[in-house]
């Protein structure tokens, strides 16, 4: 019996972007849904796991701003508006991702 070994990129499902509108890797993207409660309200499934429609974005401040300015979180999330769970998360991964990162460009000379 040959075993083919499969690549790391093998079978993972991908997923649209609603701000660039690329695709990427399911675990490349931070899955959005509408709250349970207030369906105004976006919130980031960080475990991908909440139950209802889902929407999927980069993890980066440029693709946040397009889906803003297209508007895209109000028709792939049905109406949703409230954002401010989703900038708080971008905003936080963004500086923990400045700060695992060594800072080269300011060194004195």
């Amino acid at each position: 019996m040959n075993v083919v070994p499969l690549s790391a990129d093998a079978h993972q499902p991908q997923r649209t972007c609603i701000g660039c509108r690329k695709q990427g890797y399911r675990s490349e993207l931070v899955r959005l849904v509408a709250s349970g409660s207030d369906l105004h309200t976006v919130l980031v499934d960080t475990r991908r796991r909440m139950a209802g429609r889902g929407a999927w974005l980069h993890l980066n401040a440029s693709c946040l701003s397009l889906a803003v300015k297209r508007r895209a979180f109000g028709r792939a999330l049905r109406g949703a508006s409230e954002i401010t769970d989703v900038e708080r998360h971008f905003v936080a991964g963004i500086d923990s991702a400045d700060v695992s990162t060594p800072a080269v460009h300011n060194r004195p000379t």
